[in-house]
This record gives C-alpha cells, structure tokens and sequence, in this order.
C-alpha cells in the first residue's frame, strides 16, 4: 500500500510539472501574439507606357458580293497607305480577315403573313496597329477620320496602351513596400521604447495601374488601366514584426 502510495505521489507531481508547463508555454505564445507590430507599406510610381494598340473597322455593303468585296480590298489599300504615309511600318500592321454577312428586313403583310427580303451583302475588316512608336499612332488615330470623305465607311477605336518591362516593376515596387513597412514598424517600435524583432508574416496586396490624374478608384480585385498613356503603379504590403 505504500508502494502504491508513493507511485500516485510521483504521478500526481509529473501532471503538476506538465501542466504547469503547458499554461507558461501558452502564456509565452499570448505574450509573443500580443507583441507583435502589425503595418502596412506602400510604394507606387509613375510611368508612360512604351507600346500602344489600335484598331479601326471599315465595312461596304451591296446587293452584289463581288462588287462588295472589291469596294472593301480599294479601302484597304486606302487605309494600309495612309498608314505608311503617318510613318507606321508595314510590319506593324495586321489586316484580320473579312467577316461577311447577309442582311435581311422582316416585314408582315396585310394578311398577318411575315417575312423577310434580302437586302445585301455586308463586309467589314478590321485593321489593328501594334506599335512602340506612341506618338505616330496617336496622331494616325486622330487623323485616319479624314479618310470618311473619300468614302470610307470608319469606325476607329481609342488606342490602348500598355508598358513592356511592367514584371521589372512590379518586382522593384515589392521591394519599395517592404522597406516602407520595415521603416513604419521599426518608428513604431522606437517610439513605443522597445526594439524590432524579426519578420514573423508579410502578406502581398494588389497591384495596381491607374492613369495620372485620372481619380481612379482602386478596386478589390485590381486596376488595370491601358486607356491612359501616362500610368501610376501603386502596391501593399502588410508585414507582422515581433518586438
């Protein structure tokens, strides 16, 4: 019996010992959650894009397809001349394919009876330009409208733009926002009288692209703009330091 004694004795000391281990453990992990500093850095930068893209539509339309089709290959050659003319290479223009299409009216009788007559041929084409030259495309999409008096049915669409080196920014922004973090949490930490510890988290925010002066509003899944020529990258990252 006191053998028995001894060993509830020493049992009951090893849970007292583990417990008491457990609660310093976790109150250890409380203090070192609790003193943490939590910040968020910020970097953005302007730039100007280096690659625009523009397209332009023009169509004909006629009763005989032949006739249509010749119309339209006379206003690629206007357009394509053009072109060249405001200084943009051959190799930078791309001609996509003519989509053609037969048009109907649907008209109903005095009976009540429907039906539809066939009114012509419609064919349309679409001219895109990719260029690194921004200023003569720019001024090109401005210009090809005087081309409407010589006949040509134009639809132009606004130039996109868009900047090749933008992963090399991205990456450079990064490392901008962690050092801006890194600063705000070491401030906090002087003012507060303790010392920077290391970095426990860093969790990146979006990236993202508005035009200048555009009052642009971010938005949860990113900005993307490529209407603008002249852009603002901006991007978070929020960073959790111990102290």
């Amino acid at each position: 019996m006191k053998y028995i004694g001894v060993t509830i004795s020493v049992i009951a000391a090893i849970a007292c010992i583990v417990f008491a281990s457990i609660l310093a453990n976790a109150y250890k992990y409380k203090y070192k959650v609790n003193n943490t500093i939590n910040v968020t850095g910020n970097a953005k930068k302007d730039f100007e894009a280096d690659i625009v893209k523009w397209s332009a539509t023009y169509s004909r339309k006629s009763m005989d397809l032949s006739y249509a089709s010749e119309q339209l290959k006379q206003d690629r050659n206007l357009v394509k001349d053009f072109l060249v003319r405001q200084g943009i290479k051959e190799e930078e223009i791309l001609f996509n394919a003519v989509n053609i299409n037969r048009d109907f009216t649907y008209q109903t009788d005095g009976s009540g009876h429907s039906y539809n007559t066939f009114t012509g041929y419609s064919l349309t084409q679409t001219m895109s330009v990719e260029s690194k030259d921004l200023n003569k495309v720019d001024n090109a999409s401005r210009e090809i409208s005087t081309l409407i008096s010589q006949g040509l049915e134009l639809n132009s669409n606004s130039p996109n733009y868009y900047y090749s080196k933008l992963e090399d920014l991205k990456l450079a922004l990064i490392a901008e926002a962690s050092q801006n973090a890194k600063l705000r949490a070491d401030n906090i930490a002087k003012e507060s009288g303790s010392r920077l510890g290391g970095l426990i988290k860093a969790d990146l925010g979006i990236f993202q692209i508005t035009g200048q002066n555009d009052n642009e509003e971010y938005s949860y899944g990113g900005v993307f703009n490529t209407t603008s020529r002249l852009k603002t990258a901006n991007i978070t990252v929020k960073a959790s330091y111990g102290q």
